[in-house]
């Protein structure tokens, strides 16, 4: 039998993999700007590498669910990600940059499957019992990749140049590659264990031979012993086209009252995530008089997230996912507030009640995706959504230029408003 695949080995790769991711967006805006010394150049490639998520992800999401070891569909995913940021880091500065654009918006396409596709194969990894525990070690692994990845991009890039941040990025999702090679296949038994064989069928019991000293009643014959009839096996379903699988994955969100609910309070929440983390750099100069401590500022955030994890990880029945989210969605309202006063003391305390609601709100929405998500659609449900919030950070972010340009504390504001449509957006759905 082979050697049980463990929960350390999935969180161990899991971790690798996302912290590459993190460290990426950062480390190519350094190499962008360090090799062409254009600030639009930079921008330009980390845009194009986030902005293909949205269709990548369902995509992704069907094939993992149609491949019998998507573990090694995973892998596959993962080499090439690493492979393409290689090729980008290459042609900065020696073809036009449209090409090297392209490139990025070729490997976002696979993006989602360092977020999505990872947490989708989990309850093939640990029994039933056990999956609210690895939920919360698994959100974790987001927390510590936010936490550690712009900071090993930015010191790789001060100690031995921008593209070295790129290089180490590349190491860390190419050490997760065989971790994902040996991820559990679809098939039975226990998670993390390829199955027993079945024992075999008793054997048909033997008949008394006949002999002569025993006289044969005149009756009807005894008919031989014959062998059981074999059943029909149930017929097997007809394969459906991608499309076919789309559509079925989407109808599953839609339909599915908690997890569409779940679904649209994340992707609004993210908005104000994403404007939030595009305010930082403002933040940090106006609190504390430079850019650069907008850095920390999220780290206190991913930090605090990491902590309120671990909690749920220790006791994961502390509270029920249906009531985390939009509890989180409120924890986030109120941090925003606190930041958009300015006071330095409230701002610090703002972070950490930010990483308070964003932590648990991760847990709870893999717990709930566990949860609803049709096995056949798994993969899909967890690459969409990733891919929608995704979508929506973007969207916040790019709002927030617009906003600052009026005032700093405008976009806050708005932040902290869309986080109070999320919650509301919860609420009314679950009535």
């Amino acid at each position: 039998m082979r050697k049980r695949y463990t929960l350390r080995c999935y969180v161990t790769g899991a971790a690798a993999a996302r912290t590459g991711d993190e460290m990426s967006g950062p480390a190519l805006l350094l190499a962008g700007l360090a090799v062409t010394g254009s600030a639009s150049t930079a921008t330009a490639l980390l845009a194009g590498i986030t902005v293909s998520a949205a269709v990548g992800g369902p995509v992704f999401g069907v094939l993992l669910d149609r491949a019998a070891r998507p573990g090694r569909l995973l892998a596959v995913a993962l080499g090439a990600y690493g492979a393409a940021l290689v090729v980008i880091l290459l042609s900065l500065g020696r073809v036009p940059l449209v090409a090297t654009v392209l490139i990025a918006v070729c490997a976002g396409l696979l993006g989602p499957a360092l977020s999505g596709g990872w947490t989708a194969q989990l309850p093939r990894v640990v029994r039933r019992k056990d999956l609210p525990r690895a939920t919360a070690l698994d959100a974790m692994t987001f927390n510590f990749a936010s936490l550690t990845g712009p900071a090993l991009a930015g010191t790789a890039a001060g100690l031995a140049g921008a593209p070295i941040g790129v290089i180490v990025s590349v190491g860390l999702i190419g050490a997760a590659v065989p971790v994902a090679w040996r991820l559990p296949g679809v098939r039975g038994g226990e998670p993390g264990e390829v199955p027993a064989l079945a024992p075999d069928s008793d054997p048909a019991p033997a008949s008394v031979p006949a002999t002569d000293s025993a006289p044969v009643p005149a009756l009807s014959p005894v008919p031989a012993p014959t062998t059981a009839p074999t059943p029909t096996p149930a017929p097997t379903p007809a394969p459906t086209s991608v499309v076919v699988d789309l559509r079925a994955g989407f109808r599953a969100i839609i339909r599915t009252p908690s997890l569409a609910r779940a679904t649209v309070a994340s992707v609004i929440s993210c908005v104000g995530q994403g404007i939030l983390v595009a305010c930082s750099p403002l933040l940090g100069e106006r609190a504390f008089g430079s850019a650069n401590h907008g850095v920390l500022l999220l780290s206190g955030v991913a930090a605090s997230a990491l902590v309120a994890n671990a909690v749920l990880s220790r006791y994961p029945g502390l509270m029920r996912p249906d009531a985390v989210v939009p509890c989180s969605t409120t924890v986030l309202a109120v941090a925003l507030l606190l930041a958009a006063t300015g006071r330095p003391v409230l701002l610090l305390a703002a972070m950490l009640i930010a990483g308070l609601g964003e932590g648990p709100q991760l847990a709870a929405l893999f717990a709930i995706r566990h949860r609803e998500a049709p096995e056949r659609s798994r993969g899909q449900i967890f690459t969409t959504g990733a891919s929608l919030k995704i979508t929506g950070f973007a969207l916040g972010a790019a709002l927030t230029a617009p906003l600052a340009a009026r005032s700093l504390t405008t976009a806050l504001l708005t932040a902290a408003a869309t986080q109070a449509v999320a919650t509301l957006a919860f609420v009314r759905r679950s009535r």
